[in-house]
């Protein structure tokens, strides 16, 4: 089975556009383990677009009522957002190389150029006991740097696989995905998957077992627009089993 993390930077965003606190994050955040997901991912980026540094801290006293669920904060490791993990002391961090400017993630570390930069930051997120994880492209080739520098885990970026899906060549970039998986498995670290992975994409790319985790928020949140969250949690859980 794939764990299903659940990415609450929608509801962030949402709460934060009329000065409310509503919807309540935590209280979603609540809602969606209750429902059976594994854990609750947040990015917080500098401007506090949505999920903020403070949600940080309420996620880690909430998820102390949910044995075996885990917290994953996401995130380019700037000074702050470094305090602010470190601090808090979550299961695991995911290492995202984003310009503060970006509105979303849109590549993985190129790890040629930033291996050097990121090893320090690693070691001192392992000190904590944090699981660290490295947001790459699925590059089959990196997979033994991303191991090099200490990282446990990376997380796939799947945008050109959602984009692909159900279109000429999907079989290829789905190998290319497969490829890169299971390179990282050689080397032995776990692999997690996530960008606009949905209810329709996210089984093709799991099936096979390679895939430890998927973080998804932004489709889950759409979706529940439609069908209602406890539905589409519900689904997506049916679908990684």
């Amino acid at each position: 089975m794939t764990h299903l993390s659940v990415n609450l930077n929608k509801i962030g965003l949402l709460r934060n556009s009329r000065g409310r606190d509503y919807p309540n994050l935590i209280a979603m955040a609540e809602r969606t383990l209750q429902l059976g997901a594994f854990g609750i991912t947040i990015h917080p980026r500098p401007d506090q677009r949505h999920a903020t540094y403070q949600d940080a801290y309420d996620l880690k006293t909430l998820l102390k009522r949910f044995p075996g669920a885990e917290l994953n904060i996401e995130g380019f490791p700037d000074a702050q957002f470094l305090e602010v993990v470190l601090d808090v002391e979550p299961d695991q961090c995911t290492l995202v190389p984003d310009d503060p400017n970006q509105l979303t993630s849109d590549h993985g570390w190129n790890m040629a150029r930033d291996q050097d930069a990121l090893r320090p930051v690693i070691a001192k997120l392992k000190a904590k006991g944090i699981r660290v994880v490295l947001f790459m492209d699925p590059e089959a080739e990196n997979m033994a740097l991303a191991k090099d520098v200490g990282a446990d885990r990376v997380e796939l970026y799947t945008e050109a696989y959602a984009n692909a899906f159900g279109k000429d060549g999907f079989d290829e970039v789905l190998e290319t995905y497969q490829q890169a998986a299971q390179a990282a498995l050689d080397v032995g670290l776990e692999v997690n998957a996530g960008h606009d992975l949905d209810l329709q994409n996210v089984q093709a790319l799991c099936e096979p077992g390679r895939i430890m985790e998927v973080s998804i928020g932004h489709a889950l949140t759409v979706e529940a627009l439609d069908l209602g969250w406890n539905n589409v949690v519900k689904a997506y859980l049916e679908k990684l089993a």
